[in-house]
This record gives structure tokens, sequence and C-alpha cells, in this order.
């Protein structure tokens, strides 16, 4: 078993599944309490199923870029209030009422341009599932946006990395500081089975972990994992 296999057995066992991606019709309740308070669905896989799921997925990984979960809800509830949580919908609303809405998820002028880009992406696609490099060539997204949307509203199996990721795994000596987000994502995936639950789950719990350790607070107060 590979040291990343361990670690995530450690995480699991530590927090339990986490039923990312948070939907807000669906009535699970989070299981951590770290994150918003209601939409995720521990043990089931088979979410999105529907494509209004799976564009209010897409919406929340552009609303959350460089900030938290629960601001990005927030937005995603001001976008709910008014009907706009479908692409067509979307396009319409007046900038400065798109604006007004994504407030609460920072980058206001940005994130609505963004939202505009991935609707119009959307649309364009006629429910067939995109590659990554067509993903990654609508403006305001960049790679872990790309692989969030693969992954948690299409069922792809790309591993999503962020600034956790790295933080944690170059805390734990496997990976360099430094490494950049491609070189990091194969780490992954190279030492992985092909798994979308299993990709799902680890960085889901991935947040989760840094949430409660590595944020404000020295190493030595840091759990480690990695024995």
């Amino acid at each position: 078993m590979s040291q990343l296999r361990r670690i995530f057995k450690k995480l699991y066992h530590l927090y339990g599944p986490q039923g990312w991606w948070p939907l807000m019709n669906y009535e699970g309740k989070n299981p951590t309490k770290t994150g918003s308070l209601h939409g995720y669905h521990p043990l089931n896989y088979d979410l999105p199923e529907t494509p209004d799921e799976q564009f209010e997925i897409i919406v929340g990984t552009i609303l959350t870029q460089n900030t938290a979960w629960t601001s990005a809800e927030k937005a995603l509830e001001n976008l709910k209030k008014l009907d706009a949580i479908h692409p067509e919908r979307l396009l319409l609303l007046d900038d400065e009422l798109l604006k007004s809405a994504v407030r609460p998820a920072g980058f206001l002028n940005q994130k609505s341009a963004y939202l505009k880009n991935i609707s119009q992406f959307f649309q364009s696609l006629e429910g067939r599932t995109p590659s990554r490099k067509e993903v990654l060539q609508v403006k305001g997204v960049g790679n872990e946006t790309a692989d969030s949307i693969l992954l948690y509203a299409y069922k792809n199996p790309e591993f999503v990395v962020d600034a956790y990721t790295k933080r944690i795994f170059s805390h734990l000596g496997l990976v360099n500081e430094k490494i950049s987000y491609m070189d990091l994502k194969r780490v992954f995936e190279n030492n992985l089975p092909e798994d979308v639950p299993l990709y799902q789950e680890y960085h889901a719990l991935i947040v989760e972990h840094a949430k409660r350790y590595y944020r404000n607070k020295p190493y030595s107060e840091i759990l480690d994992i990695g024995k």
C-alpha cells in the first residue's frame, strides 16, 4: 500500500465520508460542520443526476475561488432566489443584479463575468462531457476549477489539488513545497487507482484536515497523519 493510500485511510477514519459537492436542494447535513450546513450527501456518489445539478456545481466552483465555501454558498442562495442557477436565466440577468448576488463571494466583477462565460460554455456543450482542455479554455477557469468541474459535476477521474494539498504534503516531506499544480496532480493520479469516489473523498478530506490543523497554527501543533 502506498503512503498516499495510508494517509487517505487515516483521514477517512478521522472524519468519515464527506459527501461533496454540496447541493442546495439536497437535505443531507454537513458531516463535519466546517463548511455549509446542508447539501452534503455522504456515500451517495450518484449525484449530480440532472443538468441543473451539474450547473449548480459548476457555478459553485467559480464562486468559491479565493474564498470560503460559506461565502460562496451565500452567493448561490442569492442566485437561487433570482431563479438564476440555470445558464439561460443567468445570462439574461442584468449585470448589476448579478454582481449584487455574487457580492458575498467577493471579486464580484470578475466572478460575474466568469459566471457568464461558463454559462455560455455549458450551453454550448448540449449535454456532452467536455475535455479538460476545453474547460481550461473558458476565461476564469484555471487548473483547480477545471478539475473540480470535471470531478464533481461530470464524475471524471481528475484529481483536484489546492494550496492545502501542497501545504500538507510538503509538510509531510512527500513533495517539494514549490511543486507545480500539474506535478502534484500527477503524484496523486500515478499512485492511486483511477476512481471517482476515491478522488472526491480524498480531496474533501484534505480540505477538512487542513481547516482543522493547517490554519494559523505552528507546525508543532499540527496533527501528523504521515506516520
